[in-house]
């Protein structure tokens, strides 16, 4: 797992090697840092170094001395460095250590200021730092420049990952002490690019962090262990209430992810065209046509059910809609996604459940719990949001994004960025819903909730992955995500 911070928590770490007086020693590592990871870019760009052209915008206080600094050290390596002034005053000790190693420091309107920024191999984006508002005009940026950022993107919240409307992208953001939670979540990831962490000895000052970044390690620890003396019981029996006249292909997609993400046993729950496309194409599952009799099916057909997955185009289909609520009345494990999220309530939620809605499914939840908040206030904070809804519903719920937040109902948050535009599909989501019910058919619902957050994370994670190792090569739909997604469980 990889800890995330705001930058409030940043500075309130910072701030007792400040007292110390370490405050150049702190800034001589990220000076350091990023001059190194400059110098990997201009590598990387160029195929070397010396003659390379970088300028950094400078803006007052410690983020711009960071800078200067860095650019002094370029200056060492033979690189033409220029920084460009945007505010009365910058740091004096950064502008000198620049001046001495022989850069230049321009006006931000001067002639001289936009020759460098054209000609640039790398920009610098010093201009605004955590802690810091807006309030300084930014010069333009050539579009084909590589930019780097100076601990966060300029106008980009280091907490939320908000954006000011000046918001610089970059195309890689050196960070300093810790992953900032605000580079990896809301429009955070847009803005990042690539992101490279500088250790500069804040470790035993930093409490418990924001969020978690979810990685491969962390996935391995929640999947399920295959025993030798497995049965098809054992591994899990999901029940699957999916698909109507109107979406009969979501019921096929989820029943293929889950599947091929080795289900032990696959009880279907459809009728019609969705029940008949699942006898054809699913032949691994076993069918249950109309509705659930929970007196008579949960004694016998659907005894054995660990856990459900309910939702995936179930549209307005009035037998499916109940059949929704009976299988969530079972107490059983369950992944609640798209239609049947209305059937859970602030109420009726509960800490076996893992709600997965996107952004408007949200807003509709929140509002239904008493809140008040539109789908822009989700946007700017969604972690704080999705925390509103876990504790809402007493449930883990996955805010589904192009970075996935899940958060437990005692505020534990994962994020997972691993993952790819590519995903943007239609049925990409029941897909997500046949992995995820899948894992939850195997769980051990006697595990605390904060791991069932985990493994949520980590059914994103290799969604996430099977759409990125299926875009290296092509195109893809929904269709071929399902085909593939066992492929990351095989390893």
């Amino acid at each position: 797992m990889i800890p995330a911070y705001t930058g409030e928590q940043i500075r309130n770490a910072e701030a007792p090697l400040l007292e110390r007086g370490e405050g150049d020693r702190l800034m001589a590592k990220a000076a350091h840092g990023l001059a190194q990871h400059t110098l990997s870019a201009l590598r990387e760009l160029r195929g070397r170094t010396y003659g390379s052209r970088v300028v950094a915008l400078v803006g007052p206080g410690n983020n711009g001395g960071d800078a200067l600094f860095a650019l002094a050290k370029l200056a060492g390596r033979g690189v033409s460095v220029h920084a460009i002034q945007l505010s009365a005053r910058i740091h004096e000790a950064g502008a000198a250590a620049l001046t001495r190693a022989g850069g230049v420091v321009l006006e931000k309107d001067s002639t001289e200021a936009h020759r460098a920024l054209e000609t640039a191999d790398v920009v610098i984006d010093a201009a605004l730092g955590t802690g810091a508002a807006g309030g300084i005009s930014l010069p333009e940026i050539p579009e084909d420049a590589f930019v780097v950022a100076c601990d966060v993107p300029s106008g980009l919240d280091a907490g939320t990952g908000a954006i000011a409307p000046e918001t610089i992208p970059a195309d890689l953001t050196v960070t300093f002490g810790a992953l900032k939670s605000g580079l990896v979540v809301g429009r955070g990831p847009e803005f990042a690019g690539r992101i490279e962490v500088v250790d500069i000895g804040l470790a035993e000052h930093l409490g418990a962090p924001e969020l978690y970044v979810i990685n491969d390690d962390d996935v391995a620890d929640v999947l399920p262990k295959l025993s030798r003396n497995a049965n098809k019981y054992s591994r899990g029996v999901l029940g699957l209430v999916a698909g109507s006249a109107q979406y009969p292909g979501a019921a096929l997609l989820a029943a293929r992810s889950a599947v091929n993400a080795g289900v032990g046993m696959l009880r279907t729950v459809s009728d019609g065209l969705a029940a008949e496309l699942l006898a054809v194409e699913v032949p691994e599952a076993v069918a249950h046509y109309g509705g659930i009799n929970p007196g008579k099916d949960y004694s016998g057909d659907l005894s054995k059910v660990t856990a459900w997955a309910v939702g995936p185009g179930i549209g307005e289909d009035r037998q499916q809609q109940a059949n929704v609520e009976t299988a969530l009345s079972s107490g059983k494990n369950a992944v609640v996604d798209a239609s049947a999220l209305p059937y859970v309530t602030p109420d009726s939620g509960g800490s076996n459940l893992v709600l997965t809605p996107h952004l408007g499914e949200l807003e509709r939840m929140l509002t239904a719990a008493g809140l008040r908040v539109t789908r822009e206030n989700i946007e700017a904070d969604p972690v704080r949001w999705t925390r509103w809804a876990a504790v809402s519903y007493n449930s883990v719920v996955l805010l589904k994004g192009p970075a996935t937040i899940v958060c437990s109902p005692e505020g534990f948050t994962w994020v997972n960025t691993n993952s790819t535009a590519d995903l943007a599909t239609a049925g990409s989501g029941d897909v997500l819903t046949g992995l995820l019910g899948t894992l939850l058919s195997a769980w051990d619902p006697a595990r605390p909730v904060n791991d069932l957050a985990k493994l949520a994370a980590s059914a994103a994670f290799i969604h996430g992955q099977t759409g990125k190792a299926l875009a290296e090569n092509s195109t893809f739909g929904a269709k071929a995500l399902a085909e593939h997604i066992g492929d990351f469980l095989r390893r």
